[in-house]
């Protein structure tokens, strides 16, 4: 059963078992998402799907390493079926388009350990619009402790084989922390918005940061906070790879050995540029 592990809390046992400590140069501010080498396929097409770690949807290959997936799973018209992938390949996986609509991949990681300085970690809360956690280490007098951070990855991407349709949606695969598409961000309408929802432990998630990244123009990022619903509106302007982004954060059980706990969620697509104005503008200006 693919869905079998998306979700566990993470004790002691779980986060020790997966995790690798790494510096905090390496991985603050950094974010993960999916890529793959085409966002429009043909039926039939085997499809590469490339993880990246990076910034403004500039990065470094992450390999396939199954000791650090949880679940790499396609959703489709076909159902929910594994990602096939080899451990130190690049691209991580491997799918084969079978039927047309929009499909849904999802990456979800195991908790991996970074350890970072207080300057470090006070930029790195900063950056993510983690205030409220920010608080907590201010209340706790921890603002000059260095600080170790058990993360985990929540990525999706959406492709389309075949014709757009509104009727074609997004799907929630049950990640700790997702993102999701509450209209076919190939379909959109004239006003290019793109409603999105954000969720923890499948319940909406409100107050957090969701930012929204176009490869084209990294930036112009739009910063929006979700709303009680955990929705926010993205203005879809321009055509090519876009990346929508959020991190939330919570304090870590006593005995974990870590000190918080991150679930970084990511949403990627690839919309075709927008078609000329009845003035004759074009709407997609690189």
């Amino acid at each position: 059963d693919v869905m079998t592990g998306w979700w566990r809390p993470c004790t002691a046992s779980v986060v020790l078992a997966g995790a690798v400590v790494l510096s905090g140069v390496a991985l603050q501010a950094h974010d993960m998402w999916i890529e793959p080498a085409s966002f429009r396929p043909n039926t039939g097409d085997i499809v590469a799907l490339r993880l990246r770690v990076g910034q403004d949807l500039l990065g470094d290959p992450l390999p396939h390493e199954g000791r650090l997936i949880e679940s790499f799973v396609i959703d489709d018209a076909d159902g929910r079926r594994p990602v096939v992938g080899r451990d130190g390949g690049d691209p991580a996986g491997l799918v084969r388009v079978a039927s047309t609509g929009l499909a849904v991949l999802g990456y979800h990681s195991r908790p991996s350990i970074v350890e970072m300085t207080a300057e470090k970690f006070a930029q790195y809360l900063d950056e993510e619009g983690l205030d409220a956690i920010a608080g907590q280490r201010r209340q706790r007098q921890q603002l000059s402790l260095a600080a170790r951070d058990a993360f985990t990855r929540c990525a999706k991407s959406l492709v389309l084989t075949g014709q757009p349709s509104a009727a074609q949606h997004d799907r929630a695969l049950g990640l700790p922390l997702e993102l999701i598409a509450e209209r076919n961000p190939y379909a959109l309408g004239d006003d290019r918005d793109l409603p999105v929802r954000l969720t923890w432990q499948g319940r909406p998630l409100a107050g957090a940061l969701v930012v929204a990244i176009n490869r084209r123009k990294p930036g112009e990022k739009q910063r929006l906070r979700s709303d009680r619903d955990g929705r926010v509106v993205v203005h879809i302007d321009s055509g090519g790879t876009w990346l929508i982004k959020a991190v939330h954060m919570q304090a870590a059980a006593s005995g974990s050995g870590v000190d918080w706990e991150s679930y970084w969620a990511s949403l990627t697509f690839a919309p075709e540029a927008r078609p000329l104005s009845s003035a004759g503008v074009a709407g997609d200006r690189r």
